[in-house]
C-alpha cells in the first residue's frame, strides 16, 4: 500500500498507489539483524429495515478470527444465515463481493470521469449497484476525504446503495496507519506512525493508538483499516516501508502489532496486517517493480513470519499480500499475491489462517509484470486470495473472473469459500446489524482532546536523541532559528512549542530548498545563538540539497541541532552536528516532541527501533536499541 498522501494525475491513479525514492544499493544485511536479535429480499436475516433505515451509530459484536481474542464492543441483534445467503446469491453477486473498488467523488451520486473510465459507470452509487462490489477503499486523491461529516455521509449513502440493491453491506476501507500514511481529514488525531511506536516500545501505547484509529474510522462509517504494517524492516534502503514498520526486531514488531490489532478490533474496525509474507528486506518498490526476497526458509521463520503468526493468534480479521517474489517458497517467479504455494500452502495450510486474504492494490506494477489485467484477479483467486483490491479497471477485472467461472477454471464452490469468509467478517464486525454511522457522533468522536493528549504522550516517549555533545537541553531564552524542510504548519507547531518552553524561537520557512534558500538560512543564523534544522528522507540517503543546507549552517559556527522528521538515517549523511534527533514523523505531536526535547521539558526516552548503517550502507553506525543522553 502506498506511503504518501499525494495527489496523483489521472494516469498516476490508474497505475500507482504511491511514489517513493528509488533505492541505490543494499545496506544492513538480514543476517546481521539475525545476529543482533440482487434485491433487498435476498438477505435472509431477521429484519430488513437496514436498507432504508436512518443512520444508526456504531457497529455490532465481533468475536475475532475463530482463534482470536478480540470481543468487539457492539451488541448483535440479527442472526445472519451465511449459508442461506450464499444459496440465494447469483454468481455475479459472488464475484462482486470479492472486489474492493476505488470510487471517485465526495458524494455517492457525484459523476466523475475516472469512474466512467475505470468502472463503466459514473458514480460511486452506480459502482455499488452495478458491480455488486463487496467493498470500497477511500483516498484523498479520489475525492473521498474532504471533511468528517462528508466522509460519514458518503459511507452511509454507499451502504444504502448496497443494501437496497443486494441486501449485503459494504466493507469500507482505507490505509490508516497514521504517521506518514493517513487518510482521514482533520481533526483526525495526528498519531505517530509505527516506527515511532517502535521507538517508544510500549504495548499500552500501541493498543491505545489502535483504539483511536479504529474508533475514528468506525465513527466515519469506515469499518476496515489496512493497518498495521508488520514487515520487519531490516533493509535501510527499503524505499516503500521505512517508518511504516515498527522496526527491525521481529519480537517487538509482533508485540506491538498484536496490541494495535486488539485496539482496532475492540472498536469493531477490522485490522489488516501487511504485507505477507514480509516486505521488509527489499530495496525495490513493488509499486513500480517486482522485488525478490532471497531469504532462506530459516530466515523467513526467524524474521518475516513471526509477526504474521502473532497476528493470526490475535485473531486479525484480514491479511494483505505482498507483490514480492520469494523463491524459497515458490520458485515459479510469481509474486506472493499470485502464488498458491504461498497463500494456500503456507498461509492457509501451514499457518492455519482462516480469515480474509486481501491482495495489495492490483494497480501496482509488481503484480502486473506477468499477466494482463483481466488475468491478474483470476490468478490471485486460484492462488487463494479472497478480496481483489482496486484493480486498474474494475470492469475488465470482473469480466476476467466471470469468464474463468464460465469456463470452469474457477468453480462456484471456490467463490463460495471466499465470499463466506468476507460475509463472516462483516457479521463479526456488526456491519449487518448497524451499517450506518451517525454524523454527530462522528464529529464528537474524531480528534478528541483525550486522543490528542495520548498522541503527544506517545510522541514524547518515542522521540530519540541519537547524539549530543552537551548542547542540549538549551537554556531558557536561547535565541533559536528553526528552519529546513517542512510546511508552514510544521514550522509553526515547532516554534509554538519552543516558545511555550521558554525558548526564543524564530521560524524561517524555506519552501523549495536551493542555493537561494540556503543563503537565506545562513543569513538568518547570524542573529541566532543556535539553529534547529529539520530534514526528511523517504529513503536511506538524505537529499543533497538538505545535506548542503545543514553543512552551510554548521559552517556559521553556531551550534546546530538536526532533527530528522521521517527515516532516522539522516544522522550519517548530513555531517557532524552538535545534536541529532529522530522524530519518525512530521505531525504536530512529533515536532512538538522534538521541541520539548530540545528545551529539556522531556528527557530522551526513545530507542532506535532499527540499526543505522554507515553512510555508504555498510557496517553499523548506531545499533538497534541505541539512545543517547543529554551530554552524550
Amino acid at each position: 500500500m502506498n506511503d504518501q498522501n499525494h495527489t496523483p494525475t489521472p494516469s498516476d491513479r490508474s497505475a500507482h498507489r504511491s511514489a517513493a525514492t528509488p533505492a541505490t544499493h543494499r545496506t544492513l544485511s538480514r543476517r546481521g539483524a539475525l545476529a543482533a536479535g440482487g434485491a433487498a429480499s435476498l438477505l435472509p436475516f431477521a429484519t430488513m429495515g437496514a436498507a432504508s433505515a436512518a443512520p444508526a451509530g456504531k457497529g455490532g459484536k465481533g468475536k475475532g478470527n475463530g482463534k482470536g481474542k478480540d470481543k468487539g464492543k457492539g451488541g448483535g441483534k440479527n442472526t445472519v444465515d451465511i449459508d442461506a445467503l450464499l444459496s440465494e446469491m447469483t454468481v455475479e453477486q459472488k464475484i462482486g463481493q470479492m472486489f474492493v473498488a476505488v470510487g471517485y467523488g465526495a458524494t455517492a451520486d457525484e459523476s466523475h470521469r475516472s469512474n466512467t473510465t475505470t468502472t463503466g459507470v459514473d458514480t460511486i452509487e452506480q459502482i455499488v449497484r452495478t458491480h455488486h462490489v463487496g467493498g470500497l477503499i477511500y483516498f484523498a486523491w479520489s475525492g473521498n476525504m474532504v471533511d468528517i461529516p462528508q466522509v460519514n455521509t458518503l459511507s452511509n449513502d454507499a451502504q444504502k446503495a448496497a443494501l437496497d440493491s443486494g441486501g449485503i453491506p459494504l466493507l469500507i476501507s482505507t490505509d490508516e496507519e497514521r504517521g506518514v500514511v493517513f487518510r482521514l481529514p482533520a481533526p483526525a488525531t495526528p498519531l505517530p506512525g509505527a516506527m515511532g511506536l517502535g521507538a517508544a516500545g510500549s504495548h499500552s501505547h500501541a493498543r491505545k493508538a489502535g483504539d483511536i484509529i479504529g474508533t475514528e474510522l468506525r465513527a466515519c462509517g469506515i469499518n476496515q483499516g489496512f493497518a498495521p504494517v508488520v514487515d520487519v524492516n531490516i533493509e535501510a534502503q527499503n524505499p516503500v516501508i521505512g517508518v511504516r514498520s515498527f522496526g527491525a526486531d521481529p519480537e517487538m514488531v509482533s508485540r506491538l502489532a498484536t496490541a494495535q490489532i486488539a485496539g482496532m478490533q475492540k472498536a469493531d474496525c477490522s485490522s489488516t496486517v501487511k504485507h505477507f509474507p514480509g516486505h521488509g528486506d527489499t530495496a525495490v518498490d513493488s509499486h513500480y517493480g517486482l522485488p525478490v526476497i532471497d531469504h532462506t526458509r530459516e530466515e523467513l521463520d526467524e524474521l518475516d513470519l513471526p509477526p504474521f503468526i502473532a497476528a493470526i493468534q490475535e485473531g486479525v480479521d484480514a491479511i494483505m499480500t505482498a507483490h514480492i517474489v520469494v523463491p524459497v517458497l515458490d520458485d515459479s517467479g510469481l509474486p506472493a499475491t499470485l502464488s498458491k504455494p504461498i497463500l494456500t500452502g503456507l498461509l492457509r495450510e501451514e499457518l492455519g489462517y482462516e480469515g480474509v486474504i486481501v491482495t495489495d492494490s492490483l494497480a501496482m506494477e509488481g503484480v502486473r509484470t506477468i499477466f494482463s489485467d483481466d488475468r491478474v484477479p483470476v490468478e490471485a483467486i486460484l492462488a487463494g486470495a479472497d478480496q481483489m483490491l482496486m484493480p486498474p479497471n474494475l470492469t475488465v477485472a470482473i469480466s476476467g473472473v466471470r469468464d474463468a467461472v464460465a469456463n470452469g477454471e474457477i468453480t462456484e464452490e471456490r467463490l463460495d469459500e471466499s465470499v463466506r469468509r468476507i460475509l463472516t467478517q462483516k457479521v463479526k464486525r456488526g456491519i449487518f446489524d448497524e451499517p450506518y454511522a451517525d454524523v454527530d457522533e462522528a464529529v464528537a468522536a474524531v480528534g478528541t482532546r483525550k486522543s490528542v493528549k495520548t498522541a503527544q504522550k506517545v510522541a514524547d516517549d518515542s522521540v530519540t536523541l541519537i547524539a549530543d555533545d552537551g548542547t542540549l537541553p538549551l537554556r531558557r531564552r536561547t535565541k533559536l532559528l528553526v528552519t529546513g524542510v517542512g510546511s508552514q504548519a510544521v514550522l509553526d507547531n515547532t516554534v509554538a512549542e519552543l516558545k511555550e518552553q521558554g525558548i526564543e524561537a524564530t521560524g524561517l520557512l524555506l519552501g523549495t530548498i536551493n542555493a537561494a534558500a540556503q543563503a537565506k538560512a545562513v543569513a538568518a543564523a547570524a542573529d541566532a545563538e543556535a539553529v534547529l534544522v529539520l530534514t526528511s528522507s523517504a529513503g536511506f540517503v538524505t537529499p543533497k540539497v538538505q545535506v548542503d543546507l545543514v553543512k552551510a549552517l554548521v559552517a556559521t559556527g553556531k551550534p546546530v541541532i538536526n532533527a530528522s522528521l521521517r527515516n532516522p538515517y539522516d544522522v550519517v549523511h548530513v555531517g557532524p552536528v552538535n545534536s541529532s534527533i529522530a522524530a519518525y514523523g512530521n505531525s504536530a505531536c512529533n515536532v512538538r516532541a522534538v521541541a520539548r526535547l530540545v528545551a529539556g521539558e522531556i528527557k530522551p526516552k526513545g530507542e532506535l527501533p532499527v540499526a543505522i548503517p554507515e553512510a555508504d550502507g555498510t557496517g553499523e553506525a548506531y545499533p538497534l536499541g541505541h539512545k543517547a543522553r543529554f551530554g552524550g
